[in-house]
C-alpha cells in the first residue's frame, strides 16, 4: 500500500518564494518527490525522475487543468498547451512545422547577425540596463518578425505576453490584475485574420494550414496565441538570465569567450541553473503511485521544473553553475509530448545571444538583479550593466 505524501504549509506563490525559490525547491525535494501544499492543495513534483515520469504521462497527467485557477483553464480550451493526445497532437502539428529545425535553418543567420550589432551596440554604450535593451528588446523583435505582427501590435507584444503567463497562478491580486490584459491578447486572436500579418510570415502560414483544411476552423488565432503567450516572456527570462549568471560568474563566461562553441552548452545549464517557469500544471486522471505514496484522482499537480533540475540524485553538484556541464537533459522545456513547442527558436535566440556577448565582451559587471514577483515566470526586471570591458 502506498504511503501518504508529505504535507507542507509553503505557499508556492508567496512572493518571497517567486523571487527566490530555490531553498524550498530544496525544503521539498527532501520531504518527497510528490509533497502535498496545504495552502495551494496541489501536489508538488520536486525531483527530476518523478517530474519527467509525469510529464511523459499525459494519460495520467493531463494537461486539462495547466493553470492553478479556473478562469485560465477555461480560456485555454482549445488550444494544444491545455489539451490531450489525439486533439493535442492535430493542433501542435502546424505549430511545430513552422518551429521545427528544417524551418528555422534559414532563420539562424539572420537572428545570429542582429544579436551581433545589438550587444556590439551595447558593449560601445559601456553601460545599460540589459533587461530592456538585450532581454526584451532582441526576442521581441525575432518573434514580432516571424509572426508578422505589424503596427500597434508589435507593441503591445511585452503586456501581453507578460500577463498571458500571469493569469496562468491561482486566482491572487497579480492574476486579477492580469486578466483584462490577457483578455485583450484573447480577443485580439479571435478576431485576428490572415490579411492582419505580414506576407510570408509564419502567421500567414498557420491561416494558410486552416484554409486548406490541415488545422480545424478558428484554431489559427489559438496557435498565434500559444506563439506570442508561451514563447515571449520565457525567452526574455532566459536572455535575462544569461547576462546576470555571466556577470556572476566570471571565470565561466571566460571559458565561453575563450571557446564560444560552448554556446549551446552555456544555455543549457543557463536554463537548468535558473529555470524561466517557477510551476506549471497538470491534472491527474487516476489514483497514481509516485515514489512509494499516493496521488489521488482528481488532484492538481504543481510540476517544479527548477526543483527538479536542481535534484543531486541526476545531476552531481547541483547547485554549482558551470557551463561545460551541458545538461541536454534538463526539465526547463518540459519533456514528452507537451515538450516546448518553441524551444528551437529559444535556442537560436539564446545561443546568438551568448555568442554575441563573448565576441563583443571579456567581462560583465552588472549590480544585483531585481526580481519582482511574477506568478509562473521567474525573470529579472531590470539588470544595470555598470561596466563591459570590450573583447
Amino acid at each position: 500500500m502506498p504511503n501518504s505524501p508529505a504535507t507542507s504549509t509553503v505557499d508556492l506563490f508567496a512572493d518571497d518564494v517567486l523571487t527566490d525559490p530555490y531553498p524550498i525547491y530544496a525544503e521539498l525535494r527532501e520531504l518527497g518527490a510528490a509533497v502535498h501544499l496545504t495552502t495551494n492543495d496541489v501536489y508538488a513534483l520536486t525531483r527530476y525522475d518523478a517530474i519527467r515520469d509525469a510529464l511523459a504521462d499525459p494519460g495520467t497527467f493531463s494537461s486539462r487543468s495547466i493553470g492553478f485557477n479556473p478562469m485560465v483553464n477555461e480560456a485555454l480550451q482549445g488550444t494544444s498547451l491545455a489539451s490531450d493526445p489525439p486533439v493535442h497532437t492535430e493542433l501542435r502539428a502546424t505549430l511545430t512545422e513552422n518551429l521545427s529545425p528544417r524551418a528555422l535553418r534559414g532563420l539562424a543567420g539572420q537572428i545570429q547577425t542582429k544579436a551581433d550589432a545589438l550587444v556590439a551596440d551595447l558593449v560601445t554604450q559601456g553601460s545599460f540596463d540589459a533587461i530592456d535593451a538585450l532581454a526584451r528588446a532582441f526576442p521581441l523583435e525575432i518573434v514580432a518578425d516571424l509572426i508578422g505582427f505589424t503596427g500597434s501590435v508589435r507593441n503591445d507584444m511585452l503586456r501581453w505576453g507578460q500577463a498571458a503567463m500571469e493569469v496562468i497562478g491561482p486566482m491572487n491580486q497579480r492574476t486579477a490584475e492580469n486578466f483584462p490584459i490577457a483578455g485583450e491578447l484573447y480577443g485580439w486572436c479571435a478576431q485576428v485574420r490572415a490579411e492582419d500579418l505580414a506576407p510570408e510570415s509564419v502567421g500567414r502560414g498557420i491561416f494558410d494550414a486552416e484554409a486548406r483544411g490541415a488545422i480545424p476552423p478558428d484554431t489559427a488565432g489559438k496557435i498565434i496565441h500559444q506563439y506570442l503567450g508561451a514563447g515571449v516572456d520565457t525567452t526574455i527570462a532566459a536572455i535575462g538570465n544569461i547576462v546576470a549568471l555571466f556577470s556572476a560568474f566570471p571565470d565561466q563566461f571566460d571559458l565561453v569567450h575563450q571557446n564560444p562553441e560552448l554556446a549551446p552548452a552555456a544555455f543549457n545549464e543557463t536554463l537548468r541553473f535558473w529555470v524561466p517557469v517557477h510551476a506549471w500544471g497538470r491534472f491527474v486522471t487516476k489514483d497514481v503511485e509516485i515514489d512509494g505514496t499516493l496521488v489521488p484522482a482528481g488532484s492538481q499537480v504543481a510540476i517544479l521544473f527548477g526543483a527538479g533540475n536542481r535534484d543531486s540524485r541526476h545531476y552531481e553538484n547541483p547547485d554549482a553553475f558551470s557551463v561545460a556541464r551541458n545538461p541536454v537533459d534538463h526539465l526547463s522545456f518540459g519533456y514528452g509530448s507537451h515538450g516546448c513547442a518553441g524551444q528551437g527558436l529559444a535556442r537560436l535566440e539564446g545561443q546568438a545571444a551568448i555568442r554575441a556577448l563573448a565576441k563583443h565582451a571579456r567581462r560583465i559587471v552588472a549590480a544585483d538583479p531585481i526580481l519582482l514577483p511574477s506568478n509562473i515566470t521567474r525573470s529579472i526586471n531590470q539588470l544595470d550593466v555598470l561596466k563591459v570591458i570590450p573583447a
